[in-house]
């Protein structure tokens, strides 16, 4: 009886599966079943779940069959109206009455005190299947309340619950300071992890845009110029973060006794900060808006750094292309665009809203593709941003990756054909131009190189290429 005891849980122990997280070989990139992962993804507006019009079946295909591998959406703790941000069709303001919180509802007013189950089915249901398809999910667990409009139609709102809430200032709702509202936060999120703790396709993000209600400037794009939005860079305050860590160990704490470990996420600031240090509790940092220093100044800091959405640049298709090459070939560890063409009714992707801060579309999501089958084809736990291979590239701007003597791939943004200086290893490689739009092989040679530096003249194209050399 003893032997067959110990062998049903050599079995189970063999079997249990591993969540997503930093692969310990490079954790600058993912080890998600066994295999390493970089995240490249065109996600909706967070509301897949919450949203009871949207068809997240439909949505899962859609961004399975287009090659994603992520998707983020919120709890349900914060919610947004019609209009809001400019949006025109938005997932995370559900029409009336089509608001699914992880709170009952009656008469009104939320039971923060109760749990919802038809909230968790669904949310259930969509990891289960997301994992099924191969999507890793982001659960944002909180977010910050950008101004009274948000705020106004809260659960944690007074007016909105029959809890008789004890915050009044949207601006301390997400730090120690929000009376009783701290014990329902504290709640809902470990309701939710003992929910999900089965799934291995799951992250937790603490909360989104932390400094929007919270935020100090520490730093301007231009430092030139006085204006705040698009230059500030913004950190947030000591009562967020003492907020964010408290909320990372209600994760840990709640799942110390669970079969399943997962993964935090750390909301940092919008474009570039150089990090002293990760936030205590948290395994991976995460910007919007982000420029490629952000991964640069801070792969030292050994966790994957992801820019997790994208926004307010236009809605044409290259501008985000440029960004997804950019970001990740700097050493970005994952890149979510937020997409959209994804709203209710449209839920293949197909949504050419006139309205939105941002862009989103099935040609854009092929081009995503082709720079994640791009990097998944190169040994990229061996690889480094790298700043000493490109020794001068006339006219272009360009971002590198490589393992010297193994593997190199460089972005080249610009118009061609582009005419690059190389320090090279010495070896035997293969030199391929690569389209960013399609993926197909533009042109390719062999290059014996002896050592040093070497000259190459690629092909003509317009707007950007990139460049793999092998060995």
């Amino acid at each position: 009886m003893r032997t067959f005891l110990a062998f049903l849980i050599l079995a189970q122990g063999l079997g249990a599966a591993e969540a997503v997280k930093p692969h310990p070989a490079n954790p600058n990139y993912f080890l998600f079943r066994g295999k390493p992962m970089i995240i490249v993804s065109s996600a909706e507006h967070y509301g897949a779940v919450l949203n009871l019009d949207f068809d997240w079946k439909k949505y899962l295909d859609t961004m399975a069959a287009d090659g994603m591998n992520y998707v983020r959406i919120f709890s349900g703790s914060y919610r947004e109206v019609p209009g809001d941000f400019g949006i025109e069709r938005n997932t995370l303001a559900p029409a009336p009455g089509r608001f699914l919180a992880p709170w009952p509802q009656k008469d009104g007013k939320f039971d923060l005190s109760q749990f919802n189950p038809a909230y968790f089915t669904r949310l259930k249901e969509f990891v289960k299947a997301a994992g099924e398809r191969g999507l890793i999910v982001e659960m944002t667990l909180f977010c910050s309340t950008y101004s009274a409009k948000q705020w106004a139609v809260s659960p944690f709102h007074p007016a909105n619950n029959s809890n008789q809430t004890t915050v009044n200032d949207f601006k301390e709702l997400n730090t120690k300071k929000n009376g009783n509202v701290l014990a329902f936060q504290d709640a809902m999120t470990r309701r939710i992890v003992q929910e999900l703790n089965e799934f291995d396709n799951v992250i937790y993000e603490i909360q989104n845009e932390p400094w929007a209600d919270r935020g100090v400037a520490v730093d301007s794009i231009n430092r030139y110029q006085p204006k705040r939005w698009p230059n500030s860079v913004d950190l947030a305050d000591e009562a967020s973060l003492e907020w964010q860590m408290l909320v990372a160990s209600w994760i840990r704490s709640e799942e110390a006794a669970l079969p399943m470990k997962h993964s935090v996420a750390w909301n940092v600031c919008n474009f570039r900060h150089s990090l002293k240090a990760v936030l205590a509790g948290a395994d991976i940092v995460n910007f919007h808006y982000a420029h490629p220093e952000a991964a640069l100044w801070n792969t030292g800091l050994n966790v994957p750094i992801g820019y997790d959405e994208t926004g307010f640049a236009g809605k044409a298709d290259a501008t985000y292309r440029r960004e997804a090459w950019r970001f990740l070939l700097a050493g970005g560890g994952a890149f979510n665009h937020l997409d959209y063409s994804f709203s209710v009714g449209h839920e293949d992707g197909t949504d050419a809203q006139e309205k939105s801060p941002g862009g989103g579309s099935p040609a854009l999501r092929k081009q995503f593709r082709v720079v994640s089958e791009f990097l998944h084809g190169l040994p990229f736990l061996r690889m480094r941003a790298d700043q000493s291979t490109v020794r001068h590239a006339p006219g272009m701007e360009w971002q590198a990756l490589s393992s010297p003597g193994e593997a190199y791939a460089i972005y080249l943004n610009g118009t061609g054909p582009a005419e690059l200086t190389l320090q090279l290893t010495a070896g035997q490689y293969s030199v391929e131009w690569v389209s960013t739009r399609d993926g197909k092989v533009i042109e390719m040679r062999p290059l014996a190189h002896r050592g040093g530096t070497v000259k190459l003249r690629g092909p003509a194209f317009t707007e950007d290429i990139a460049l793999r050399i092998k060995k």
